[in-house]
């Protein structure tokens, strides 16, 4: 993109369509703008028509003089002598030049996105099993320990919207990252200082017959302390992640031209996307490694002692994003030759019915506190812009709802460990959910769509992924547990009628608190093995898995003797799995897919002043009506589906077995739920916009469509 050095004088434009031949300008004289004013709407359409054309000048002259009831509110873009040169202060080497571009900057938004994403979506879904096995918390202590991202987002947003907005957005970009890169050291600062994770492997205790003394050994460690310094790092990732879905997407926006800013914001969105899955991989991967690296332990992974290696990928994230944040640092407040750009901009600029937005156009607009209650007036009363607002909230619902505890779905459903259900998500989202936010961008730009067509594209997206979800209606069988699902001679058992002792055990003195599945040869799965009744003798076979002979409760296939078990759950031999992550993957994609037309809309029925402020707006709604109670509802319903509760020392603990069932079922309710009311909320600002077809047949050749609010 060439560079243009702005002077100190207020940038004017000329009509883009002006009727120019061999570099003549053969406008009649009482048409031409006069030199140093800037174009106003009315001139850009009426510079879109021939001299000659006059039947198409009655519609852009009403159009014109609709506007100068109002009042005829020019906007000036001035410069101030503002430096345009990419460097830090004084530090601005001709050699940083060639990164003082849209694509450059694109870059190194991509690259945090990709690591908030990667860090706050990523690794804190995949090591909150470890985090309470490690530091002794309950469930609801992780839950307000994820909760605290969106906590701090929620009150940073306002003040970061509103005033980033009028000021240097990438130093507040920069300094956002900053925090975040804090946040991930302060996140895994326990590893360091809470001492090593020692567990003495108690094989006794397991076995058949059991040690009933080593069952509830009193612990006062004060590891649960650590709850705090988590919440903290938490807290740092909400507080420098706010700027990044706002002023970065707005700085994007504002420097492209706009029918390429989809397609940017896309790419951005997409980097966003694939961060959480990289984060499910990479933490997976990870949790298979021991936490004290470079310590021989006799734990393994099947174990419910093992705690994987959850602060490296902490360690990583925050030493990449202080690297991220400096070359961020060095953009100028305006990319060379932008504002070139900000009369398309206008011209696109969703328009509200009464005459208010005078003020708003003005440059100097929501630069100071005195004008932040017009600016929340002046969105309060966009239509287009509420409604779209409540879309997305009910759109987030499903999305940290699902994202949360589809790995425990999968986990459940097909029988994985915590690991593998983990992996196996992040397989799913990388293609469908940063195909689908790019393509969705690609969609908007190659199809130009514009007003109405954007929000008919998200319906149609709704109404696929709306039937994707009927899917849930079908499920795997659950692998049937000795007690819990079936008898110990392997009849099913009626619900709610759980009885882990039998006469094969009785004697082995075994304890609930220690969960520990073994899959015997029967194949029904035992809660351990001395619920199996298998002595302390082991052997291991070809996959490096423990088996265990002799057990008392398995019967032999053959004519005498008992039968074995293998350390780990059954293998789930459900016929269903294939058409499962099918469905799954065309839920994620096509919601996905509507994401970044959803996001255009919301910068195009707003004024150019207002689309920071806006978009922090847009988030506080999402994340309070959203993000915040996704998890929480999602998770209150799955509980409902929980067949047996770990036991604690006579606490009731996490749930160890969940009715497949029932859990698609619930989810089932809960996709429809939410699903619904986004059809109906969108249906309304369809209305609120006028097709660039219309715009087109009625204003002849205006270079831009003109979207215009006419409910």
């Amino acid at each position: 993109m060439p560079l243009h050095q702005l002077g100190d004088k207020p940038l004017t434009f000329p009509s883009p369509n002006s009727a120019m031949k061999n570099g003549l300008d053969h406008t009649p004289p009482s048409r031409r703008a006069s030199p140093g004013t800037p174009l106003s709407p009315g001139s850009l359409c009426s510079a879109a028509h021939s001299p000659l054309d006059t039947s198409k000048q009655p519609l852009c002259k009403l159009w014109a003089e609709k506007r100068g009831a109002r009042g005829n509110h020019e906007v000036r873009y001035v410069s101030a002598g503002q430096s345009v040169a990419c460097g830090w202060w004084a530090f601005a080497p001709p050699c940083l030049q060639v990164l003082n571009t849209p694509k450059g900057i694109l870059f190194f938004l991509c690259a945090a996105a990709f690591l908030q994403g990667m860090t706050v979506n990523g690794f804190i879904n995949t090591v909150i099993t470890s985090l309470e096995r490690r530091y002794e918390l309950h469930s609801y202590q992780s839950g307000l320990i994820a909760s605290s991202y969106d906590i701090a987002a929620c009150l940073c947003l306002t003040f970061v919207s509103y005033f980033g907005g009028a000021g240097h957005k990438p130093r507040w970009l920069g300094w956002g990252v900053l925090l975040m890169g804090t946040g991930s050291l302060v996140f895994a600062l326990p590893h360091f200082t809470a001492g090593r994770y020692e567990v003495e492997v108690d094989a006794g205790v397991r076995t058949c017959p059991a040690n009933p003394s080593a069952a509830c050994a009193d612990s006062t460690s004060g590891l649960s302390r650590y709850q705090l310094v988590f919440m903290l790092g938490q807290f740092l990732h909400g507080v420098g992640a706010t700027p990044l879905y706002t002023l970065g997407v707005t700085y994007l926006d504002e420097n492209v031209k706009s029918s390429y800013s989809p397609v940017y914001i896309a790419i951005f969105y997409t980097a966003a996307i694939l961060g959480p899955a990289a984060g499910y991989l990479i933490g997976g991967a990870l949790l298979n490694i021991y936490t004290e690296m470079g310590r021989r332990t006799e734990l393994t992974t099947e174990s419910p002692l093992w705690v994987g290696a959850w602060w490296v990928g902490f360690l990583g994230s925050g030493a990449a994003a202080f690297f991220t944040a400096i070359p961020i640092l060095g953009y100028p407040r305006q990319l060379p030759g932008s504002q070139r750009y900000a009369v398309v901009r206008a011209a696109e600029m969703h328009q509200l019915k009464d005459g208010s937005h005078g003020e708003a156009s003005n440059p100097d607009f929501g630069k100071t506190i005195r004008d932040l209650p017009l600016s929340i007036w002046l969105l309060l009363k966009n239509p287009t812009f509420i409604l779209l607002c409540l879309a997305g909230a009910t759109e987030a619902t499903l999305i940290t709802g699902m994202s949360t505890f589809s790995p425990k779905f999968l986990e459940s459903q097909f029988s994985l460990r915590a690991s593998e259900a983990a992996t196996l998500f992040g397989y799913l989202v990388v293609p469908a959910g940063g195909g689908g936010t790019f393509l969705g961008g690609f969609f908007v730009n190659k199809l130009r769509l514009r007003g109405s067509a954007v929000i008919k594209f998200c319906l149609f997206c709704t109404v696929v992924s709306l039937l994707g979800i009927l899917v849930f209606s079908l499920h795997c069988p659950s692998v049937p547990m000795a007690g819990v699902t079936a008898s110990y001679g392997g009849s099913l058992l009626p619900e709610g009628h759980l009885n882990l002792t039998a006469p094969c055990n009785a004697a082995c003195s075994c304890q609930p608190e220690h969960y520990s599945p073994v899959c015997g040869s029967d194949g029904l799965m035992y809660f351990s093995l001395c619920h199996a009744g298998c002595p302390a003798a082991t052997e291991t076979n070809v996959d490096g898995q423990k088996v265990y002979r002799d057990c008392s409760c398995v019967p032999q296939n053959l004519s005498s003797g008992f039968g074995h078990a293998t350390a780990g759950k059954c293998t789930s031999t459900c016929q269903r799995k294939p058409l499962l992550l099918v469905f799954i993957f065309v839920v994620i994609f096509f919601t996905f897919l509507s994401s970044i037309p959803a996001l255009t809309a919301t910068l195009r029925c707003v004024r150019d002043p207002q689309r920071s402020f806006a978009l922090g707006i847009q988030w506080i709604v999402v994340r309070i009506l959203g993000g915040i109670p996704g998890p929480i509802a999602f998770g209150w319903v799955i509980d409902k589906a929980c067949l047996l509760w770990q036991d604690q020392c006579g606490q009731q603990g996490s749930c160890l077995v969940y009715q497949n069932s029932a859990m698609s079922r619930y989810i089932l309710i809960m996709g429809l739920l939410y699903k619904v009311p986004v059809l109906t909320v969108l249906e309304y600002p369809c209305m609120g916009f006028i097709s660039l077809g219309k715009i087109t047949r009625l204003c002849g050749n205006c270079s831009a469509p003109i979207p215009l609010y006419i409910c």
